[in-house]
């Protein structure tokens, strides 16, 4: 089988690059990514070299790039995406253009192509606040109505309604996942735990929103990545036109996992901050994945305490990734780092 993965030099889709050409070593990958600053090319250091993968530099905007890079594929699975909320509360700009409009060059190339698969990825902030149609708190189903309450999430709602539109009038074979909080080795440091991980390494204080209350649904990469390898093989009258939530049932608050991470690497707990909160900060994101499990077997198999000492104890070992991180001298990524300073 031969795949395009877009945004393959992220944390997410090189984690899942990584998993599925160990798994699967007849398999063959075609990555697209335009390395904007969360791209790295360290990321697959270990994998172009494998014969298996081949890279290819450009915007999944571009139909031109796409149509190169996604002729002679089997499969399309689509990471490619501004994940940031709080980059997307100061530019929405660079979210619309590649979470739509990227996303409507891929389905419209892929449409005239003979595509087995279209896995496009989103996440479950587009539910919002985990609720119920009645406003029950509890984990959000794939039934549950969108109400995004960031331009990320928004952009994301909206790639996911013109994936699905793509399935009922074209019938390309789309599945919608809608994925939980990923962490793991690879991890841009502008994310939550990255980042507390990097700055309890070099002893600066830990921004937590608010009141560190607000609570998000925890998946590790490598589990994430097998819950999609598990779609990719499912037959298709199971899970085309369908809509997946992935997660681990492993909630768990911002004040927690600060905790956490000092607690881990012996630090006191007095490095943490509390700081100005999020603009339209989500209370509790979660979701319920009974569906995928139910269809597909899948599960998740590494519980949160393990999971994140294996990460800490990746950045521990992982100087020079970081340090060619930072010296990108990425406005953002500093004063995120030092936002509690």
């Amino acid at each position: 089988m031969r795949i395009l993965v877009t945004g393959g030099a992220g944390f997410i889709g090189s984690n899942f690059v990584r998993v599925l050409l160990m798994d699967y070593p007849t398999y063959e990958v075609v990555i697209l990514d335009k390395l904007t600053y969360a791209g790295n090319l360290n990321n697959l250091s270990s994998l172009l070299s494998s014969g298996r993968c081949t890279f290819i530099r450009g915007d999944i905007c571009d139909p031109r790039i796409v149509r190169r890079a996604m002729e002679g594929c089997d499969a399309v699975i689509n990471f490619a995406a501004e994940t940031h909320v709080d980059r997307s509360i100061i530019g929405p700009d660079a979210f619309i253009k590649t979470n739509i409009e990227g996303t409507y060059t891929l389905l419209e190339v892929a449409r005239t192509l003979p595509i087995k698969r279209f896995i496009h990825i989103s996440t479950d902030e587009v539910y919002g606040n985990a609720l119920s149609p009645t406003g029950e708190s509890r984990p959000s189903l794939e039934t549950d109505p969108q109400r995004p309450m960031s331009p990320y999430a928004a952009s994301k709602a909206a790639a996911d309604n013109l994936a699905y539109s793509y399935w009922a009038t074209y019938g390309l074979p789309v599945v919608i996942t809608r994925c939980g909080n990923n962490y793991g080795p690879y991890q841009y440091p502008e994310k939550q735990l990255p980042l507390f991980i990097l700055n309890a390494l070099e002893e600066r204080p830990l921004p937590v929103y608010g009141d560190g209350q607000n609570v998000r649904d925890w998946i590790h990469v490598y589990d994430h990545a097998n819950a999609i390898i598990s779609l990719l093989h499912q037959d298709g009258s199971h899970v085309h036109g369908e809509i997946f939530n992935i997660g681990a049932s492993e909630e768990r608050s911002i004040l927690h996992n600060a905790g956490a991470v000092l607690d881990h690497l012996e630090k006191p707990r007095t490095l943490i901050r509390f700081v100005a909160d999020r603009q339209g900060h989500v209370m509790r994101h979660a979701v319920n994945a009974s569906k995928i499990k139910r269809v597909c077997g899948w599960q998740p198999r590494i519980p949160f305490a393990e999971g994140i000492a294996y990460t800490i104890e990746w950045y521990e070992k992982n100087p020079i990734w970081i340090a060619h991180i930072r010296a990108r001298s990425n406005e953002f990524l500093q004063t995120a780092l030092n936002l509690a300073a």
